[in-house]
């Protein structure tokens, strides 16, 4: 699994539409010019005035960077391998207290894994430590800004996920299965299959991500990981469950196990094809880091339904009723007749939903309505660079040391392409607009212009940071008015980047959002063979997400404190839990629609109410400690996903499962499974016996 690293890419330009305005000027910047540059920004700063010494200290150090060792990429091996376009002189700020030394590494070359670690992230490293040990005494404070420090600081990130990450949500789980069983040894069972399950899914995901068919970045393995935990451990905690039961009913261990997998397989297999379908859905984004996450946890969840079907049996068969020591089930023959006066809280819970089932809907669905209330309150507009981490990181200290001595946007110019007799009349019509400053015909100031197809590339400096929503706005802004100039031109460079990543998840949200509740429409209606009980579920779970993003808003913008969200955290949020929170509905009621065939709809929705309970509940809550493990990664996005999915499983599981859903379908009584059969001959029955006009008993 730590090979996974290997084949990550987390940058934004890597994940970027290739028909985007953005990678068109990319493109057309690369041929235009010999080298495709990543830029490493060194701001030299100086309390003082800038002095001759200090020009020449910086000098040095600009002629030592070549020759600085980059050891654990091999012996000899060092920066100027890597280097693309030549290493600028120091440039002094207006305010003459910096010096600011722009090192382009070759893009192509910097991300290569070379010894399981790129030139681009040993290159940050050695900078700095060249930055600490060349300038002491000096009076310079060194600093690595720019795209290549701000990526290195994202491996740094992004190196715990094989380690921390996953420990951690193993260790959380590990707990709450010792509480849940009481037992040392079922426990380790269910972890080892989900390291399995895990394993799987890595053998499948690192080929095709090395091959280039799926794009791999450092949060969907993060992600992937916590899926496959997750379920895997929701799928061992049903198949369990329902052998615990049949060992009450049988000696033979064989038996009991062939009828747990017999009543788990269905719901399993269900909830895993729902996950995944809903997760492939994601390959319709126009963005790769998007798309890639479908396929990614696509396999995490086949690895976890593989493990859960295959291994996990194999051990229960094996170690048979001991597993459950020392509170192993006896053969005592308990049936569920007696389920709602000996399943504890849960079958007060099913007593309370069959005495008022209209009122239980109803406060749960208008308490649901009103956190959803707060959704616009919910932002969403994009995170700056000093935004993204909840710890401080050497990019974002760099960065406020560039803000300091020179303009917001220097070393992310605005890139744009246009025809060739129209390059002064874009300059002409830059040096009107806002925020817009020195804006140049070529790469290189004062250099010739290249011309490629006939067209030229104009920059310009930004007076707002590059990163910010405000630069966001100012490149839009340029598109609409350059076309007055020419409809020909186009806008790139990092902040188009950061613009187009925007309109693309707003994309994504209109398009991939229908096709998730479409395809889990269908897999619900073929499981439950019905229409109706499909269109409750459903509407139930986006109510659930809605009351989620609505407490979300609440929390971040006033108890967290969050600046802002990135544009796909509602997207990311809807797709987990609405796939994910479906599955607890699916664990219901498939295992009410088997008792409604022997005791009728109302009295099996009870009854599997109260039977499924304590599972479903635990599975709830196991998922909810997994994601929330993404907190110990320092990145906002994540820690934001962490908490709308653990959140937003624990409503679903603990109010929309045990209340809203079981309440609203006992009011409905049989024809929750119309058109099918069984509603007709529950119906009747319930006819038969002064059930079918059933009051509201609140």
């Amino acid at each position: 699994m730590a090979g996974l690293a290997e084949v990550q890419k987390n940058d934004n330009a890597s994940f970027v539409p290739a028909t985007a305005e953005s990678t068109e000027v990319a493109d057309f910047v690369q041929r235009a010019s010999a080298n495709n540059d990543l830029p490493y920004l060194l701001v030299l700063e100086s309390p003082t005035a800038i002095t001759p010494a200090q020009q020449a200290a910086a000098a040095a150090l600009v002629q030592k960077l070549p020759a600085a060792p980059l050891d654990k990429l091999g012996p000899g091996r060092t920066i100027g391998e890597f280097i693309g376009s030549p290493t600028s002189a120091p440039i002094p700020s207006q305010d003459g207290k910096a010096l600011l030394v722009v090192l382009n590494l070759d893009n192509a070359k910097a991300d290569d894994t070379i010894n399981k670690t790129t030139p681009l992230y040993e290159t940050a490293l050695e900078l700095r430590t060249l930055l600490d040990t060349d300038l002491k005494g000096t009076g310079l404070t060194g600093h690595v800004a720019g795209p290549g420090g701000l990526l290195s600081d994202f491996v740094t990130a992004f190196e715990g996920i094989d380690g921390v990450l996953l420990l951690v949500a193993l260790v959380v789980v590990l707990l709450i299965l010792l509480v849940v069983y009481r037992s040392p040894i079922l426990p380790f069972a269910v972890l080892i299959s989900a390291v399995f399950g895990l394993a799987l899914a890595a053998l499948a995901v690192f080929p095709l991500a090395k091959a280039g068919r799926i794009d791999l970045s450092g949060q969907s393995q993060g992600i992937m990981f916590i899926l496959v935990v997750g379920a895997a451990t929701d799928y061992a905690l049903l198949l369990v469950s329902r052998f615990r039961e049949a060992l009450h009913d049988t000696d033979d261990t064989w038996d009991a196990l062939r009828s747990a997998w017999r009543g788990a397989v269905e719901p399993i297999l269900a909830s895993g094809a729902t996950v995944i379908l809903g997760l492939l859905c994601l390959m319709l984004s126009d963005l790769g880091s998007t798309a890639g996450l479908g396929p990614v946890g696509a396999l995490g969840i086949a690895g976890a339904m593989a493990a859960s079907l295959t291994f996990l049996p194999a051990v229960l068969l094996l170690v048979g009723r001991r597993i459950f020591w020392p509170v192993a089930p006896k053969l005592d023959h308990r049936h569920l007749e007696d389920a709602l006066e000996t399943r504890g809280v849960w079958g007060r819970v099913a007593k309370l939903v069959g005495t008022h089932p209209r009122r239980t809907w109803v406060i749960t669905l208008a308490g649901l309505l009103a956190f959803a209330a707060f959704i616009p309150t919910f932002k969403a507009d994009g995170l700056s660079a000093d935004e993204l981490f909840l710890t401080d990181v050497p990019s974002v200290e760099a960065g406020e040391a560039l803000a300091r001595h020179y303009p917001a946007g220097a070393g992310s110019p605005v890139q744009i392409v246009v025809p060739q007799p129209q390059a002064e009349a874009v300059v002409e019509r830059l040096r009107t607009e806002a925020d817009v400053q020195d804006p140049y015909v070529g790469l290189v100031p004062g250099a010739p212009p290249v011309a490629v197809d006939g067209k030229h590339i104009v920059q310009a400096t930004l007076a707002v940071p590059a990163d910010s929503p405000e630069a966001t706005e100012v490149v839009r802004r340029l598109r609409a008015d350059l076309d007055a100039v020419t409809p020909d031109a186009q806008v790139g460079g990092s902040t188009a980047v950061s613009l187009d990543v925007l309109d693309a998840t707003e994309r994504d949200l209109r398009v991939i959002i229908p096709a998730i509740l479409i395809v889990i429409f269908i897999v619900l209606a073929l499981l439950l063979r019905s229409l109706v009980a499909p269109v409750l579920l459903v509407v139930a779970n986006v109510v659930s997400f809605a009351a989620t993003v609505g407490v979300a808003a609440l929390v971040f913008n006033h108890i967290l404190d969050f600046p802002n969200s990135d544009p796909a955290t509602p997207l990311y949020g809807f797709v987990f839990l609405v796939a994910l929170g479906i599955d607890y509905s699916i664990f219901l009621m498939t295992r009410v629609r088997e008792e409604a065939q022997r005791r009728g709809t109302r009295p099996g929705i009870l009854t599997g109410l109260a039977v499924t309970g304590g599972v479903i509940t635990s599975a709830g809550i196991v998922l909810a400690a997994t994601f929330s493990a993404l907190a110990v990664l320092p990145l906002i996005f994540l820690v934001q996903i962490g908490f709308i999915v653990a959140f937003g499983v624990l409503l679903d599981t603990l109010i929309v499962r045990s209340l809203l859903v079981p309440a609203l379908a006992y009011d409905i009584g049989p024809r929750i499974w119309a058109p099918s059969r069984l509603a007709r001959e529950d119906a009747a029955v319930s006819a038969s016996t002064g059930e079918a006009a059933h009051p509201d008993r609140s």
